[in-house]
Protein backbone atom coordinates (compact mmCIF):
# COMPACT_ATOMS: atom_id res chain seq x y z
CA UNK A 1 0.00 0.00 0.00
CA UNK A 2 1.10 3.35 -0.91
CA UNK A 3 2.18 6.00 1.88
CA UNK A 4 -1.23 8.50 0.40
CA UNK A 5 -3.78 5.06 0.36
CA UNK A 6 -2.18 4.30 3.82
CA UNK A 7 -2.85 8.05 5.11
CA UNK A 8 -6.43 7.75 3.24
CA UNK A 9 -7.40 4.80 5.08
CA UNK A 10 -5.89 5.84 8.79
CA UNK A 11 -7.96 9.36 7.66
CA UNK A 12 -11.67 7.49 6.94
CA UNK A 13 -10.50 5.37 10.44
CA UNK A 14 -10.09 8.05 12.09
CA UNK A 15 -13.43 10.02 10.92
CA UNK A 16 -15.55 6.40 11.83
CA UNK A 17 -14.54 6.09 15.05
CA UNK A 18 -15.49 10.74 15.63
CA UNK A 19 -18.57 9.08 14.43
CA UNK A 20 -19.30 6.41 16.63
CA UNK A 21 -17.84 8.92 19.72
CA UNK A 22 -20.33 11.74 18.57
CA UNK A 23 -23.73 9.44 20.11
CA UNK A 24 -25.08 9.04 23.33
CA UNK A 25 -23.87 8.99 26.11
CA UNK A 26 -21.70 11.21 25.11
CA UNK A 27 -23.08 14.57 23.97
CA UNK A 28 -20.55 15.37 22.07
CA UNK A 29 -23.12 15.49 18.90
CA UNK A 30 -21.08 18.11 16.88
CA UNK A 31 -18.21 15.80 15.89
CA UNK A 32 -19.96 14.06 12.96
CA UNK A 33 -19.58 17.14 11.30
CA UNK A 34 -15.83 17.08 11.24
CA UNK A 35 -15.75 13.18 10.95
CA UNK A 36 -17.73 14.06 7.71
CA UNK A 37 -15.18 16.54 6.52
CA UNK A 38 -12.37 14.17 6.77
CA UNK A 39 -14.21 11.46 5.27
CA UNK A 40 -14.75 14.26 1.69
CA UNK A 41 -11.35 14.95 2.18
CA UNK A 42 -10.12 11.48 2.01
CA UNK A 43 -12.35 10.46 -0.99
CA UNK A 44 -11.32 13.34 -3.17
CA UNK A 45 -10.16 12.04 -6.19
CA UNK A 46 -10.46 8.32 -6.00
CA UNK A 47 -11.79 6.11 -8.45
CA UNK A 48 -14.65 4.39 -7.02
CA UNK A 49 -12.86 0.93 -5.84
CA UNK A 50 -11.13 2.63 -3.67
CA UNK A 51 -14.28 5.01 -2.60
CA UNK A 52 -15.72 1.47 -1.86
CA UNK A 53 -12.48 0.85 0.06
CA UNK A 54 -12.68 3.72 2.50
CA UNK A 55 -16.29 3.20 3.01
CA UNK A 56 -15.86 0.03 4.41
CA UNK A 57 -13.14 1.68 6.85
CA UNK A 58 -14.97 4.23 7.76
CA UNK A 59 -17.85 2.14 8.47
CA UNK A 60 -15.81 -0.14 10.32
CA UNK A 61 -14.32 1.98 12.66
CA UNK A 62 -18.15 3.69 13.20
CA UNK A 63 -19.71 -0.01 13.61
CA UNK A 64 -17.35 -1.76 15.47
CA UNK A 65 -17.45 0.29 18.56
CA UNK A 66 -21.28 1.43 18.25
CA UNK A 67 -22.13 -2.20 18.50
CA UNK A 68 -19.95 -3.24 20.80
CA UNK A 69 -22.70 -4.53 23.32
CA UNK A 70 -23.40 -7.40 21.14
CA UNK A 71 -20.51 -8.66 22.72
CA UNK A 72 -21.96 -9.03 26.10
CA UNK A 73 -25.31 -10.21 24.31
CA UNK A 74 -23.51 -12.95 22.56
CA UNK A 75 -19.64 -13.27 23.07
CA UNK A 76 -19.80 -15.62 26.01
CA UNK A 77 -21.33 -18.15 23.47
CA UNK A 78 -20.01 -17.57 20.20
CA UNK A 79 -17.13 -15.68 20.25
CA UNK A 80 -16.68 -12.26 18.53
CA UNK A 81 -18.15 -13.51 15.36
CA UNK A 82 -21.74 -12.20 15.07
CA UNK A 83 -20.28 -8.53 16.48
CA UNK A 84 -17.34 -8.48 13.49
CA UNK A 85 -20.26 -10.19 10.69
CA UNK A 86 -23.18 -7.80 11.50
CA UNK A 87 -20.59 -4.69 11.83
CA UNK A 88 -18.86 -5.72 8.27
CA UNK A 89 -22.35 -6.16 6.75
CA UNK A 90 -23.49 -2.78 7.76
CA UNK A 91 -20.08 -1.57 6.66
CA UNK A 92 -20.74 -2.65 3.19
CA UNK A 93 -23.92 -0.67 2.64
CA UNK A 94 -21.36 2.47 3.54
CA UNK A 95 -18.85 0.91 1.26
CA UNK A 96 -21.68 0.12 -1.51
CA UNK A 97 -22.78 3.76 -1.69
CA UNK A 98 -19.49 5.32 -1.52
CA UNK A 99 -18.12 3.30 -4.40
CA UNK A 100 -20.64 5.95 -6.07
CA UNK A 101 -19.26 9.27 -4.90
CA UNK A 102 -16.73 9.89 -8.05
CA UNK A 103 -19.74 9.30 -10.11
CA UNK A 104 -21.35 12.21 -8.77
CA UNK A 105 -18.20 14.23 -7.67
CA UNK A 106 -18.34 15.94 -10.80
CA UNK A 107 -21.44 17.35 -10.61
CA UNK A 108 -22.68 20.82 -9.38
CA UNK A 109 -23.24 20.89 -5.71
CA UNK A 110 -21.61 17.89 -5.36
CA UNK A 111 -21.81 17.56 -1.46
CA UNK A 112 -25.25 17.99 -1.86
CA UNK A 113 -25.70 14.66 -3.66
CA UNK A 114 -23.10 12.54 -1.75
CA UNK A 115 -25.09 13.09 1.38
CA UNK A 116 -28.05 11.83 -0.47
CA UNK A 117 -25.89 8.92 -0.93
CA UNK A 118 -25.13 8.42 2.53
CA UNK A 119 -28.77 8.34 3.58
CA UNK A 120 -29.73 5.91 0.73
CA UNK A 121 -27.85 3.42 2.38
CA UNK A 122 -29.32 4.22 5.26
CA UNK A 123 -32.55 3.61 4.13
CA UNK A 124 -31.56 0.42 2.32
CA UNK A 125 -29.88 -0.46 5.73
CA UNK A 126 -33.17 -0.35 7.23
CA UNK A 127 -34.75 -2.71 4.64
CA UNK A 128 -32.95 -5.79 4.02
CA UNK A 129 -32.08 -8.23 4.65
CA UNK A 130 -34.65 -9.96 6.42
CA UNK A 131 -36.18 -6.50 7.72
CA UNK A 132 -32.82 -4.43 8.04
CA UNK A 133 -31.21 -3.00 10.69
CA UNK A 134 -31.62 0.62 11.19
CA UNK A 135 -28.98 0.88 13.92
CA UNK A 136 -26.60 3.82 13.97
CA UNK A 137 -28.49 6.37 11.96
CA UNK A 138 -26.97 9.44 11.54
CA UNK A 139 -29.87 11.26 13.18
CA UNK A 140 -29.81 9.35 16.18
CA UNK A 141 -26.54 10.65 17.39
CA UNK A 142 -27.67 14.49 17.16
CA UNK A 143 -30.78 14.64 19.97
CA UNK A 144 -28.62 16.97 21.98
CA UNK A 145 -27.51 19.32 19.13
CA UNK A 146 -29.67 21.53 16.87
CA UNK A 147 -29.84 19.38 14.07
CA UNK A 148 -32.64 17.24 15.28
CA UNK A 149 -34.78 19.88 15.28
CA UNK A 150 -35.48 19.02 11.38
CA UNK A 151 -36.74 15.43 12.02
CA UNK A 152 -39.96 17.83 13.01
CA UNK A 153 -40.10 18.23 9.41
CA UNK A 154 -38.47 15.45 7.79
CA UNK A 155 -37.76 12.69 10.31
CA UNK A 156 -34.32 10.87 10.82
CA UNK A 157 -33.85 10.69 7.23
CA UNK A 158 -33.68 14.93 6.74
CA UNK A 159 -31.56 14.94 9.80
CA UNK A 160 -28.57 13.04 8.52
CA UNK A 161 -28.61 14.36 5.52
CA UNK A 162 -28.10 17.83 6.92
CA UNK A 163 -25.26 16.97 9.10
CA UNK A 164 -23.65 14.47 6.24
CA UNK A 165 -23.87 17.45 3.68
CA UNK A 166 -22.67 20.15 6.43
CA UNK A 167 -19.41 17.83 6.88
CA UNK A 168 -19.21 17.30 3.42
CA UNK A 169 -19.53 20.77 2.24
CA UNK A 170 -17.74 22.29 4.63
CA UNK A 171 -14.50 20.06 3.43
CA UNK A 172 -15.77 20.71 0.11
CA UNK A 173 -16.04 24.36 0.28
CA UNK A 174 -13.74 25.94 2.72
CA UNK A 175 -10.51 26.95 0.75
CA UNK A 176 -13.31 28.75 -1.19
CA UNK A 177 -15.21 31.04 1.42
CA UNK A 178 -14.35 34.17 -0.18
CA UNK A 179 -17.07 33.11 -2.72
CA UNK A 180 -20.26 34.24 -0.27
CA UNK A 181 -22.89 31.09 -2.24
CA UNK A 182 -20.04 28.72 -0.72
CA UNK A 183 -21.72 29.06 2.65
CA UNK A 184 -23.99 26.81 1.29
CA UNK A 185 -22.84 24.44 3.56
CA UNK A 186 -23.72 26.20 6.32
CA UNK A 187 -27.68 26.39 5.46
CA UNK A 188 -29.04 23.23 7.22
CA UNK A 189 -27.58 24.38 10.25
CA UNK A 190 -29.36 27.64 10.22
CA UNK A 191 -32.19 26.05 9.12
CA UNK A 192 -32.31 23.81 12.41
CA UNK A 193 -31.32 27.11 14.70
CA UNK A 194 -34.86 28.77 12.82
CA UNK A 195 -36.72 25.97 13.94
CA UNK A 196 -36.05 26.30 17.77
CA UNK A 197 -39.17 28.47 18.38
CA UNK A 198 -41.53 26.17 16.36
CA UNK A 199 -40.69 23.37 18.80
CA UNK A 200 -43.71 23.10 21.14
CA UNK A 201 -44.14 21.30 24.35
CA UNK A 202 -47.01 22.43 25.87
CA UNK A 203 -50.21 20.43 26.53
CA UNK A 204 -52.99 20.84 24.20
CA UNK A 205 -55.12 17.64 25.64
CA UNK A 206 -54.56 17.69 28.97
CA UNK A 207 -52.09 16.23 31.18
CA UNK A 208 -51.64 12.71 32.45
CA UNK A 209 -49.56 11.14 35.27
CA UNK A 210 -47.71 8.18 34.20
CA UNK A 211 -46.19 5.79 36.18
CA UNK A 212 -43.30 3.40 35.18
CA UNK A 213 -42.35 -0.04 37.11
CA UNK A 214 -38.67 -0.98 35.97
CA UNK A 215 -38.52 -4.56 38.21
CA UNK A 216 -34.80 -5.24 36.61
CA UNK A 217 -33.28 -8.10 35.94
CA UNK A 218 -30.18 -9.98 36.70
CA UNK A 219 -27.16 -8.82 34.43
CA UNK A 220 -26.68 -12.79 33.05
CA UNK A 221 -26.98 -12.06 29.42
CA UNK A 222 -28.17 -14.93 27.88
CA UNK A 223 -28.88 -16.45 31.09
CA UNK A 224 -31.77 -14.36 30.67
CA UNK A 225 -33.62 -16.91 28.87
CA UNK A 226 -34.06 -19.20 32.44
CA UNK A 227 -35.29 -15.93 34.18
CA UNK A 228 -38.97 -15.14 32.79
CA UNK A 229 -40.32 -16.26 36.60
CA UNK A 230 -38.08 -13.89 38.32
CA UNK A 231 -38.66 -11.21 35.59
CA UNK A 232 -42.06 -11.22 35.92
CA UNK A 233 -42.20 -11.77 40.72
CA UNK A 234 -39.75 -8.35 39.71
CA UNK A 235 -42.94 -6.28 38.53
CA UNK A 236 -45.38 -7.74 40.30
CA UNK A 237 -43.83 -6.92 43.45
CA UNK A 238 -42.72 -3.39 42.36
CA UNK A 239 -45.69 -3.21 41.49
CA UNK A 240 -47.57 -4.01 44.78
CA UNK A 241 -44.80 -1.50 46.00
CA UNK A 242 -46.32 1.40 44.02
CA UNK A 243 -49.92 0.48 45.14
CA UNK A 244 -48.63 0.63 48.83
CA UNK A 245 -46.90 4.11 48.11
CA UNK A 246 -49.85 5.86 46.13
CA UNK A 247 -52.31 4.40 49.24
CA UNK A 248 -49.67 5.94 52.03
CA UNK A 249 -49.89 9.25 49.83
CA UNK A 250 -45.93 8.82 49.19
CA UNK A 251 -46.90 9.84 45.69
CA UNK A 252 -49.44 10.83 43.46
CA UNK A 253 -52.18 8.26 42.40
CA UNK A 254 -50.97 8.12 38.65
CA UNK A 255 -53.64 7.98 35.70
CA UNK A 256 -51.54 4.92 33.52
CA UNK A 257 -49.03 2.53 34.76
CA UNK A 258 -46.24 0.94 32.01
CA UNK A 259 -45.05 -2.54 32.36
CA UNK A 260 -41.63 -2.60 30.19
CA UNK A 261 -41.46 -5.20 27.32
CA UNK A 262 -41.62 -9.04 28.29
CA UNK A 263 -41.86 -8.48 32.09
CA UNK A 264 -44.15 -10.95 32.04
CA UNK A 265 -45.60 -14.46 30.22
CA UNK A 266 -49.24 -14.23 30.52
CA UNK A 267 -52.58 -15.72 28.74
CA UNK A 268 -56.45 -13.19 28.70
CA UNK A 269 -57.02 -15.10 31.97
CA UNK A 270 -54.35 -14.06 34.59
CA UNK A 271 -55.95 -14.34 38.39
CA UNK A 272 -52.51 -12.88 39.63
CA UNK A 273 -51.91 -10.10 37.36
CA UNK A 274 -55.86 -9.62 37.71
CA UNK A 275 -55.50 -8.85 41.17
CA UNK A 276 -52.56 -7.25 41.13
CA UNK A 277 -53.93 -4.59 39.13
CA UNK A 278 -56.71 -4.54 40.89
CA UNK A 279 -55.05 -3.80 43.79
CA UNK A 280 -53.11 -0.58 42.50
CA UNK A 281 -56.11 0.64 40.84
CA UNK A 282 -54.84 1.95 37.76
CA UNK A 283 -55.27 1.06 34.00
CA UNK A 284 -52.18 -0.59 32.92
CA UNK A 285 -49.80 -1.37 30.00
CA UNK A 286 -48.70 -4.62 30.12
CA UNK A 287 -46.05 -5.69 28.25
CA UNK A 288 -46.07 -9.43 27.86
CA UNK A 289 -44.98 -12.17 25.56
CA UNK A 290 -48.64 -13.74 25.05
CA UNK A 291 -49.73 -16.27 22.26
CA UNK A 292 -46.81 -16.24 20.43
CA UNK A 293 -46.73 -12.26 20.37
CA UNK A 294 -44.47 -10.02 21.45
CA UNK A 295 -47.28 -7.46 22.53
CA UNK A 296 -48.55 -4.14 24.84
CA UNK A 297 -52.40 -5.55 26.57
CA UNK A 298 -54.43 -2.84 28.32
CA UNK A 299 -54.98 -3.96 31.50
CA UNK A 300 -57.99 -3.04 33.33
CA UNK A 301 -58.59 -2.51 37.33
CA UNK A 302 -61.47 -5.40 37.90
CA UNK A 303 -62.19 -6.59 34.20
CA UNK A 304 -58.70 -7.65 33.31
CA UNK A 305 -57.11 -8.07 29.66
CA UNK A 306 -58.64 -5.74 27.10
CA UNK A 307 -57.02 -4.31 23.61
CA UNK A 308 -53.24 -5.24 22.09
CA UNK A 309 -50.90 -4.29 20.13
CA UNK A 310 -48.23 -7.13 19.13
CA UNK A 311 -44.69 -5.93 17.64
CA UNK A 312 -44.69 -5.34 13.71
CA UNK A 313 -40.66 -5.98 13.58
CA UNK A 314 -39.39 -8.33 15.00
CA UNK A 315 -36.23 -8.81 15.93
CA UNK A 316 -34.24 -11.26 13.39
CA UNK A 317 -32.36 -14.53 14.76
CA UNK A 318 -33.89 -13.44 17.84
CA UNK A 319 -37.72 -12.81 17.70
CA UNK A 320 -37.52 -14.72 13.96
CA UNK A 321 -35.19 -16.83 12.61
CA UNK A 322 -33.86 -16.28 9.05
CA UNK A 323 -31.74 -19.09 7.66
CA UNK A 324 -31.91 -21.21 10.31
CA UNK A 325 -29.17 -23.78 9.87
CA UNK A 326 -26.76 -21.01 9.59
CA UNK A 327 -28.35 -19.14 12.41
CA UNK A 328 -27.32 -21.48 14.96
CA UNK A 329 -23.91 -20.36 14.49
CA UNK A 330 -24.97 -16.84 15.84
CA UNK A 331 -28.04 -17.25 18.07
CA UNK A 332 -29.15 -19.31 20.86
CA UNK A 333 -32.71 -18.36 19.78
CA UNK A 334 -32.24 -20.70 16.65
CA UNK A 335 -34.46 -23.74 17.96
CA UNK A 336 -37.23 -21.67 19.18
CA UNK A 337 -40.42 -20.72 16.79
CA UNK A 338 -40.66 -17.32 15.47
CA UNK A 339 -42.71 -15.03 17.24
CA UNK A 340 -46.54 -13.51 14.93
CA UNK A 341 -45.83 -10.01 13.87
CA UNK A 342 -48.68 -7.96 14.23
CA UNK A 343 -49.76 -6.21 11.51
CA UNK A 344 -51.78 -3.29 12.67
CA UNK A 345 -50.51 0.33 14.23
CA UNK A 346 -49.80 0.72 17.57
CA UNK A 347 -52.37 2.77 18.91
CA UNK A 348 -54.57 2.06 22.35
CA UNK A 349 -57.23 3.86 23.98
CA UNK A 350 -56.45 4.03 28.15
CA UNK A 351 -56.82 5.77 30.80
CA UNK A 352 -59.05 8.48 28.60
CA UNK A 353 -55.84 8.66 26.35
CA UNK A 354 -54.92 7.81 23.02
CA UNK A 355 -51.14 5.87 23.60
CA UNK A 356 -49.20 4.99 20.84
CA UNK A 357 -46.79 2.24 21.06
CA UNK A 358 -43.52 0.91 19.55
CA UNK A 359 -41.91 -2.12 21.38
CA UNK A 360 -38.27 -1.42 21.78
CA UNK A 361 -36.45 -2.32 18.18
CA UNK A 362 -39.17 -0.68 16.59
CA UNK A 363 -38.17 2.74 17.78
CA UNK A 364 -35.36 2.82 15.11
CA UNK A 365 -37.78 2.09 12.60
CA UNK A 366 -39.92 5.29 11.18
CA UNK A 367 -43.08 4.17 10.23
CA UNK A 368 -44.07 2.47 13.65
CA UNK A 369 -44.41 5.47 15.59
CA UNK A 370 -44.70 8.00 12.17
CA UNK A 371 -48.34 5.61 11.91
CA UNK A 372 -49.15 6.33 15.65
CA UNK A 373 -49.05 9.82 16.03
CA UNK A 374 -50.58 9.99 12.16
CA UNK A 375 -53.49 8.01 13.41
CA UNK A 376 -54.14 10.47 16.73
CA UNK A 377 -51.75 8.81 19.38
CA UNK A 378 -51.27 11.59 22.26
CA UNK A 379 -48.56 10.25 23.89
CA UNK A 380 -45.88 7.49 22.58
CA UNK A 381 -44.80 4.59 24.79
CA UNK A 382 -42.04 2.73 24.19
CA UNK A 383 -41.21 -0.69 26.73
CA UNK A 384 -38.05 -2.41 25.95
CA UNK A 385 -36.06 -5.20 27.29
CA UNK A 386 -32.21 -4.15 27.25
CA UNK A 387 -31.18 -6.22 30.14
CA UNK A 388 -29.54 -8.56 27.60
CA UNK A 389 -27.13 -6.27 26.67
CA UNK A 390 -25.09 -5.85 29.92
CA UNK A 391 -24.12 -1.95 31.13
CA UNK A 392 -23.46 -0.83 27.47
CA UNK A 393 -24.26 1.46 25.80
CA UNK A 394 -27.36 0.00 23.91
CA UNK A 395 -30.13 1.22 25.96
CA UNK A 396 -28.37 4.67 25.84
CA UNK A 397 -28.43 4.70 22.22
CA UNK A 398 -32.11 3.27 22.20
CA UNK A 399 -33.31 5.96 24.42
CA UNK A 400 -31.64 8.74 21.66
CA UNK A 401 -34.01 7.53 19.09
CA UNK A 402 -36.93 7.60 21.44
CA UNK A 403 -36.18 11.45 21.86
CA UNK A 404 -35.60 11.89 18.60
CA UNK A 405 -39.28 10.40 17.96
CA UNK A 406 -41.03 13.24 20.35
CA UNK A 407 -39.55 16.04 18.66
CA UNK A 408 -40.26 14.12 14.77
CA UNK A 409 -43.94 13.82 16.36
CA UNK A 410 -44.64 16.38 18.90
CA UNK A 411 -45.36 13.72 21.20
CA UNK A 412 -43.98 13.22 25.14
CA UNK A 413 -42.28 9.97 24.79
CA UNK A 414 -42.27 7.57 27.92
CA UNK A 415 -40.04 4.79 27.48
CA UNK A 416 -40.01 1.76 29.93
CA UNK A 417 -37.13 -0.85 30.38
CA UNK A 418 -36.84 -3.64 32.05
CA UNK A 419 -33.44 -2.92 33.81
CA UNK A 420 -33.00 0.54 32.30
CA UNK A 421 -32.51 3.17 31.23
CA UNK A 422 -36.55 3.88 31.90
CA UNK A 423 -36.85 7.73 31.32
CA UNK A 424 -39.29 10.44 30.42
CA UNK A 425 -39.04 12.62 27.44
CA UNK A 426 -40.85 15.97 27.09
CA UNK A 427 -41.90 16.89 23.28
CA UNK A 428 -38.66 18.85 22.51
CA UNK A 429 -36.77 15.64 23.16
CA UNK A 430 -35.20 16.86 26.28
CA UNK A 431 -35.50 13.78 29.35
CA UNK A 432 -36.74 15.02 32.74
CA UNK A 433 -36.58 11.70 34.40
CA UNK A 434 -34.52 8.75 34.21
CA UNK A 435 -33.40 5.91 35.91
CA UNK A 436 -30.28 4.06 36.54
CA UNK A 437 -29.01 0.67 34.76
CA UNK A 438 -29.56 -2.85 36.29
CA UNK A 439 -31.58 -1.08 39.48
CA UNK A 440 -35.49 -1.76 40.82
CA UNK A 441 -37.15 1.51 40.71
CA UNK A 442 -40.45 3.68 39.83
CA UNK A 443 -41.05 6.68 37.94
CA UNK A 444 -43.98 8.96 38.21
CA UNK A 445 -44.20 11.89 36.38
CA UNK A 446 -46.35 14.19 34.18
CA UNK A 447 -46.59 14.28 30.63
CA UNK A 448 -48.43 16.61 28.35
CA UNK A 449 -50.80 15.43 25.66
CA UNK A 450 -50.76 16.62 22.51
CA UNK A 451 -52.74 16.49 19.31
CA UNK A 452 -51.37 18.48 16.48
CA UNK A 453 -50.03 16.60 13.57
CA UNK A 454 -46.37 17.50 12.53
CA UNK A 455 -44.80 18.21 9.05
CA UNK A 456 -43.21 15.39 9.13
CA UNK A 457 -45.75 13.18 10.95
CA UNK A 458 -47.91 14.58 7.69
CA UNK A 459 -45.18 14.17 5.32
CA UNK A 460 -42.25 12.18 6.40
CA UNK A 461 -42.56 9.18 4.44
CA UNK A 462 -42.82 11.65 1.11
CA UNK A 463 -39.72 13.38 1.90
CA UNK A 464 -37.75 9.74 2.64
CA UNK A 465 -38.69 9.45 -1.11
CA UNK A 466 -37.94 12.28 -2.37
CA UNK A 467 -34.66 11.74 -0.49
CA UNK A 468 -34.31 8.62 -2.09
CA UNK A 469 -35.58 9.24 -5.54
CA UNK A 470 -32.57 12.40 -5.77
CA UNK A 471 -30.32 9.68 -4.88
CA UNK A 472 -30.63 7.69 -7.66
CA UNK A 473 -31.42 10.70 -9.98
CA UNK A 474 -27.96 11.65 -9.23
CA UNK A 475 -26.31 8.17 -10.10
CA UNK A 476 -28.38 8.78 -13.04
CA UNK A 477 -26.99 11.93 -14.31
CA UNK A 478 -23.74 11.24 -13.30
CA UNK A 479 -23.82 7.96 -15.57
CA UNK A 480 -24.97 10.65 -18.35
CA UNK A 481 -22.46 13.19 -17.67
CA UNK A 482 -19.32 10.49 -18.00
CA UNK A 483 -20.45 9.13 -20.96
CA UNK A 484 -21.18 12.35 -22.86
CA UNK A 485 -17.97 13.37 -21.34
CA UNK A 486 -16.23 9.97 -23.08
CA UNK A 487 -17.96 10.33 -26.45
CA UNK A 488 -16.63 14.40 -26.30
CA UNK A 489 -12.97 12.67 -25.54
CA UNK A 490 -13.18 10.28 -28.92
CA UNK A 491 -14.81 12.84 -31.10
CA UNK A 492 -12.22 15.65 -30.43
Amino acid sequence: MRRADFARCGAAALAGGALALSFPPRTIWWLAVPAFAVLWLTLRDVTGRRAAGLGFVFGLAFFLPHLWWIQHFLGREFGPWPWLVLSALMALFICAVLALVPLVSKLPAAPVWAALLFVLQETARGLVPFNGFPWGRVAFGQVDGPFARLAMVGGAPLVTFAVVVTGFGLAAWLPKLREWRRGWALLPFAAALALGPLVAVEAQNGQRTVAVVQGNAPDAGLGLLEESATLRANHLRKTAELAALIRGGAVPKPDLVVWPESATRTRDRDPVLDQAITDLGVPTLVSALRDGQNAVIAWQPGTGAGESYAKQELVPFAEHIPLRPLARLVTPFADQPDLEAGTKPGLLRIADTQVGLGICYEVAYDYVLRESAAEGAQLLVVPTNNAWYGRGEMTYQQLAMARLRAIEHGRAVVVAAISGVSAVVRPDGSVVQQTGMFTDDLMVDTVPLRSDITFATRFGGAIHVLLTGAAFAACLIGVWTRRRASVVAEQG
